[in-house]
């Protein structure tokens, strides 16, 4: 799952003291693991292996150039949702051949910028978008590639915010579409159609939507070989699970199992395949800490009011989220031996842990049972590292938090801490 344990009644990352970075660099504070990027990066790419695919990372899920630049050094492709991720990808050392182009909203100076870096593959989204790429393509005499993104109407069983491959969904055509799609447009000098997307949704914990999606895809495929279009490239797209609780996802060798088999024969005719994981590299391998400021009694609740909250991680206010809390430090008979929306361990108290912000839905986590907490305590959100950082805000003014990279038995500081002078850098006008 990660290299974040107990050593103790200390949490650890790698070889690293959880408390002594907070120490160091102070609350909030981002811890990112490096051997547990590494490891699931690794694990996927063996997962898929006979597939040979692409593995574009989601740059989207975290963006810090550290994490980019320790996944392009692994040989990842990056996937990128606008010309600010692009500009990252690029300063991280990426290959722009590699780099896929996906996001519903392309400005036209984005479309610009991505062409003038000759980006592998734009995922195309609308008959609208198409026609606007061409354009500006030809505009500018250059040859590019793109793929269209499908809807194949498979329910992934998600958040509805992050459920993205049914028919209503603002992404992609629907499957009914997409022949007259290659009709209009499979032909176009400077934009060569050769592709088709899936990206369903995240988290998807079964392996059965992945299935069928691929399914009507490679059915699509066909369809459109028998109308003259050749389609060399299927793009997967991402959104495998993660564990927020303890073995609560796949492992990337399951999702392989129900995907692998059904593609092998297509590759070995020259089809090539496109991944796009973030969440099951990124999840696990984060934590968020925080301290805790106060403590009150309200009611019949228990009040833990920590300097991070909804401004530093969004996802349990915004998408009704789990994120495993803990204390960093406690007694040896506390120490989880998993990590669960319940544990039934002595002494246990249920608390909310909330946030510093002028807003009721400011907390990170709900009805928790935990060990009683005082002033001072150093606390850990686990699987914080996807749509964590990269999802955070300025709220009521509270600068950003660090980042930290942990490698074995050290770590540095890869994102500074904003200052007061920070927030209002760019009103200096």
């Amino acid at each position: 799952m990660d290299d974040f344990h107990y050593q103790d009644g200390s949490l650890c990352c790698e070889e690293v003291r959880a408390a002594d970075i907070a120490r160091s660099v102070s609350t909030p504070c981002y811890v990112y693991s490096a051997a547990t990027l590494r490891g699931h990066f690794t694990r996927l790419r063996e997962a898929f292996a006979s597939l040979n695919p692409l593995i574009c990372y989601s740059v989207k899920c975290c963006s810090n150039l550290a994490i980019l630049r320790l996944l392009t050094g692994l040989g990842a492709g990056m996937d990128v949702v606008s010309g600010g991720e692009i500009f990252r990808a690029l300063q991280a050392g990426g290959d722009p051949k590699k780099f896929v182009y996906a996001g519903v909203g392309k400005s036209d100076a984005e479309i610009r910028f991505a062409l003038d870096q000759e980006i592998g593959l734009f995922n195309v989204e609308s008959e609208m978008e198409f026609e606007n790429l061409a354009r500006i393509a030809r505009d500018r005499g250059v040859r590019t590639r793109a793929a269209l993104r499908i809807n194949p109407d498979v329910d992934p069983k998600t958040h509805r915010y992050t459920t993205t491959g049914k028919r209503e969904s603002k992404f992609g055509v629907d499957l009914e579409r997409a022949m007259a799609f290659f009709r209009s447009f499979g032909h176009d000098p400077f934009v060569a159609l050769r592709g088709i997307h899936l990206h369903i949704g995240s988290p998807v914990y079964s392996t059965a939507p992945y299935l069928e999606s691929v399914l009507k895809a490679l059915a699509l495929i066909d369809d459109l070989a028998a109308q003259g279009f050749e389609i060399d490239t299927l793009d997967l797209g991402g959104g495998f699970g993660a564990d927020y609780e303890s073995d609560q996802s796949p492992l990337a060798a399951e999702y392989a199992r129900a995907i692998v088999p059904v593609l092998q024969d297509r590759v070995a005719r020259g089809l090539c395949i496109i991944l796009e994981p973030g969440r099951s590299i990124a999840a696990n391998a984060g934590i968020l800490l925080t301290r805790v400021e106060y403590v009150k009694r309200s009611g019949d609740r228990n009040f833990a009011i920590c300097d991070a909250g909804m401004h530093t991680l969004l996802r349990p206010s915004h998408y009704g989220a789990f994120h495993f809390v803990w204390p960093v430090e406690c007694d040896a008979s506390l120490v989880p031996s998993r990590r669960a929306r319940e544990l039934i361990l002595p002494g246990l108290q249920r608390t909310e842990v909330v946030g510093p912000l002028c807003e009721t839905g400011d907390f990170l986590a709900e009805d928790r049972m935990l060990p009683p907490l005082v002033r001072g305590d150093l606390l850990a959100v686990f699987t914080a590292g996807a749509y964590g950082m990269a999802m955070a805000s300025r709220y009521n003014s509270h600068p950003l938090p660090v980042e930290v990279l942990v490698d074995g038995a050290a770590f540095r500081v890869i994102r500074s801490r904003e200052t007061y002078e920070d927030l209002i850098q760019h009103e200096r006008v």
